[in-house]
């Protein structure tokens, strides 16, 4: 005969949060061993952390402390601010939140914490549960928890924050010294693509700036709805590519792709992109000049 699993409210069991199911966490912390993987022990009572007191304080297996904040109701905002409160406190490394009703926005906030801090976060939901006629019986679930491809994946967007903000600070260096010397990027503003443009009265061209990790350029770039329009608009700048370049006063790169529905004229600059800031005045200063060429020698034609 096989039974049926019964939920039971948790103040069924557990009438009171602190008095009765911390305590009864405290003398049954393997608990929480099985569910997070964690080897925990010595867990320790209401520990101050400045104003505040920690649910459950335990130990690593290294001696470490872990912090164990409790819930018998859906998880809150109030909650997780104790729980990173008590963990800056007391100096921990690792965090344990209980609750019976893990909302999805803290699922995502744990789940962010773990890739973007040094500490780990397991968010547990708690359930109490009979067979048949059985005692209650705990059943906590691990909802989310530290991994290697969260760390991992923490990596990537700290380093693809550190590209935006980056990009953000070259290019606003390089429209304010633009603005000084021609009015084409006046009233645009920085932004962390890799590119900022502002429009050459046309439509569909544009002027741009563009940086990449170690050089930047300047362009026409041609992007209307229409392919076949642009490899017009292309190829009727094309014929006149001597003038064009000797009013520019160097060769162009004229980039034109089979299956690509842009097109673009553009010239790039080695002195440095946005990972060589020491570099950054000489290449403002280069594309600055390059762009003013760009615009000259491209405006009678357009």
């Amino acid at each position: 005969m096989i039974g049926r699993v019964k939920r039971v409210e948790l103040r069924e069991v557990w009438p009171h949060e602190a008095r009765d199911f911390t305590t009864w966490l405290q003398e049954n912390i393997d608990i929480v061993c099985e569910a997070t993987g964690l080897r925990l022990g010595a867990a320790e009572r209401e520990q101050s952390a400045g104003s505040f007191s920690v649910d459950l304080i335990a130990e690593d297996e290294s001696g470490r402390p872990v912090v164990i904040e409790n819930q018998l109701e859906k998880s809150d905002h109030d909650h997780l601010g104790k729980l990173l409160t008590y963990l800056v406190g007391i100096e921990a490394r690792q965090a344990v939140w209980i609750a019976a009703d893990p909302r999805p926005e803290h699922v995502g906030a744990i789940a962010w914490l773990n890739e973007s801090s040094s500490a780990d976060f397991y968010l547990l939901r708690l359930e109490a549960i009979r067979i048949g006629d059985s005692d209650p019986a705990p059943l906590l679930t691990l909802i989310v928890g530290p991994s290697e491809e969260s760390r991992e994946v923490g990596v990537v967007k700290k380093k693809m924050a550190e590209r935006e903000r980056l990009r953000y600070r070259f290019f606003e260096g390089l429209l304010e010294r633009a603005r000084s010397e021609t009015p084409l990027h006046a009233n645009i503003s920085p932004g962390t693509a890799g590119w900022v443009g502002a429009g050459a009265g046309i439509a569909g061209l544009s002027f741009n700036y563009v940086v990449r990790q170690r050089d930047a350029r300047v362009e026409l770039y041609i992007d209307t709805p229409d392919g076949d329009e642009n490899r017009r608009i292309f190829d009727e700048l094309s014929r006149n590519r001597e003038e064009i370049e000797r009013c520019f006063g160097d060769p162009l790169e004229w980039d034109t792709k089979e299956g690509r529905r842009a097109c673009r004229i553009q010239q790039t600059y080695d002195t440095g992109g946005w990972r060589d800031e020491d570099d950054w005045e000489a290449a403002h200063e280069r594309l600055v000049e390059g762009m003013k060429k760009l615009e000259s020698a491209l405006r009678p034609h357009l």
